[in-house]
């Protein structure tokens, strides 16, 4: 007879607690600075296992309104802030296994399950249906909490954001105190209720009203076969002694896509050419990086894709000015792409690999900014300051990509994302290592940020001063328009890249800012209130930034 199997696999969720040798990675996500001690993990399979884990955790939260410690969700582990892995979680529920791609025929729809990574999307939907999901060049997030958040890519300009083409979402909701049920909502459900959860899954945000199982997708685009891409760079040194040239440079970046919005300045052949397929990550480095990058992405199938690169770089940088060297660094989170330092024609497929990247598994913080219009030149120079004076780090940077185009072809109410006027997308980002044994067991962890947690302090106050001097005029945040206030250059900020200080007054003036809400949604926020109100009543899906049941603060 056969020897019997060793390892028999698990029947129904697995639970990871500590003394279990996979404790220590699973109980942590991609952002060093937050490592939590939850009771265990469940790493769940299945809709069913994501069922019977809530029903363990539940009944013994049933004294109380609220449960006192957080059950949380993670699909990619990418969450910038300590939503999922926080010092109050008492389960981690793990969906990354459930990564499924197909075409289901019963609901004539693409289908994602939520544990699905951008790129394990990409490939599934491409190598099997010629379709694309325009969604993050971040190889390794989860579906789960970038479709909720209405996330975006390099093929967003050209069509949309992923949100537009979701049609249906399955969630794990509890309406009952001990007991979870599985709802599907759809685009066309018939009930208001359902009609809600759908339309909160296109932007609201993850973490706030269940556990995201699946998506379904209506009228995925076909990407082109090829793509244009180049990458370069620009010495700082070109910078360095002229704030005007720096200036110059961005002024016309920005400019170059406010003009393509708004028909009005800008080059001349913006009138002649369409742009629509043209997507720009902008890399404004610190100064000890040495050398600021552009990566660039256009349809390579057009024949005049060359012509409209070159008067595109040649418009914010003139060669003869600014000239160029190889994009041979990371910056942030971008890998080194010096094999496009000259104009390459790929497979869509290929070029999307390339752009992947994630970066190192490091510290981090982010903030995020909307702008429907140009920087200002006092924005120009605070740019130039906060990138050369005093703070030395060659892993911070503001990153600007363009945006726009098909995406603001979308009224604001139509998905829970309002942002559809904007055409430029802002993240300021700053990494850093422990490297300091300040508990002196003579190694680097994270029990050396908690030991010392002035190892952070520099990274945190150079990224906070920057991001309160840049929006100095409306309270340190980039406000949304208003009767009062019409002429902002900005449009709140993007909750797929949660910030925290946004709620904190001594970072965002309630005289003159905007609550941290309505920063994310506007005046959609209500919407996303009465979803929550209804599909978790008892607020068992909450962190510091999750929707509030309507009258709590």
């Amino acid at each position: 007879m056969p020897a019997a199997p060793r390892h028999l696999p698990p029947v129904g969720p697995t639970e990871v607690g500590p003394g279990d040798p996979r404790y220590e990675a699973l109980r942590r996500g991609f952002n060093q600075r937050w490592v939590s001690s939850p009771d265990y993990v469940v790493v769940a399979t299945s809709t069913a296992d994501v069922v019977a884990a809530l029903n363990t955790y539940l009944p013994g939260t049933a004294g109380s309104a609220s449960p006192p410690r957080r059950i949380t969700v993670r699909s990619g582990g990418h969450c910038y802030e300590n939503f999922v892995c926080g010092d109050d979680v008492a389960v981690i529920l793990d969906v990354s296994t459930m990564d499924g791609v197909h075409y289901d025929a019963e609901m004539e729809a693409y289908c994602v399950e939520a544990g699905a990574t951008n790129w394990h999307s990409v490939t599934q939907l491409y190598r099997r249906y010629g379709l694309a999901l325009p969604g993050g060049s971040c190889y390794s997030v989860g579906a789960g909490g970038h479709i909720s958040g209405g996330g975006f890519g390099l093929l967003s300009r050209l069509h949309g954001l992923t949100v537009d083409y979701l049609y249906a979402v399955e969630v794990v909701t509890v309406r009952d105190r001990t007991h979870a049920e599985v709802t599907v909502a759809r685009k066309d459900s018939p009930e208001p209720a359902l009609q809600d959860l759908w339309w909160a899954h296109t932007g609201g945000g993850g973490g706030n009203f269940g556990v995201v199982t699946r998506y379904w997708f209506r009228g995925l685009p076909e990407p082109p076969s090829q793509v244009l891409t180049r990458a370069v760079a620009w010495d700082w040194s070109l910078f360095t002694t002229d704030r005007e040239k720096f200036k110059s440079f961005v002024q016309r970046y920005g400019e170059f896509f406010v003009a393509e919005r708004t028909g009005e300045g800008g080059p001349a052949f913006l009138r002649d050419f369409d742009f629509s397929d043209l997507f720009t990550l902008f890399k404004l480095t610190n100064l000890a990086k040495g050398k600021i990058g552009l990566a660039v992405q256009l349809d390579g199938t057009r024949a005049d894709s060359i012509e409209r690169l070159n008067l595109f770089l040649n418009w914010i940088a003139p060669e003869s000015e600014y000239p160029q060297t190889v994009f041979d660094l990371p910056m942030g989170e971008q890998p080194p792409l010096g094999d496009q330092f000259v104009p390459t024609r790929l497979p869509w497929l290929t070029a999307t690999q390339n752009f992947n990247g994630s970066g190192p598994s490091r510290c981090g913080k982010y903030k995020s900014a909307y702008h429907t219009g140009n920087f200002t030149d006092r924005q120009l120079d605070v740019l130039f300051d906060h990138l050369t004076t005093g703070y030395t780090n060659e892993d911070a940077l503001v990153q600007v990509d363009s945006y726009g185009g098909r995406v603001n072809d979308v009224e604001p109410f139509a998905t829970a994302v309002p942002q559809r006027s904007s055409v430029l997308k802002l993240q300021y980002q700053t990494y850093w290592t422990w490297d300091d044994d300040a508990n002196l067991d003579r190694v680097f962890d994270y029990q050396d940020a908690l030991a010392n947690p002035e190892i952070a302090a520099p990274h945190l106050d150079w990224i906070r001063d920057f991001y309160q001097d840049m929006y100095a005029e409306t309270g340190g945040v980039p406000v949304m328009p208003t009767p009062e206030s019409p002429d902002v250059n900005t449009d709140g900020c993007y909750i797929n890249y949660p910030d925290v200080d946004l709620g904190d007054p001594a970072f965002n003036d309630p005289e003159h800012g905007q609550p941290w809400h309505h920063l994310y949604y506007g005046a959609n926020y209500a919407r996303l209130q009465r979803a929550k109100a209804f599909w978790d009543p008892r607020n068992v899906f909450r962190h510091a930034q999750s929707v509030r049941l309507p009258g709590l603060p």
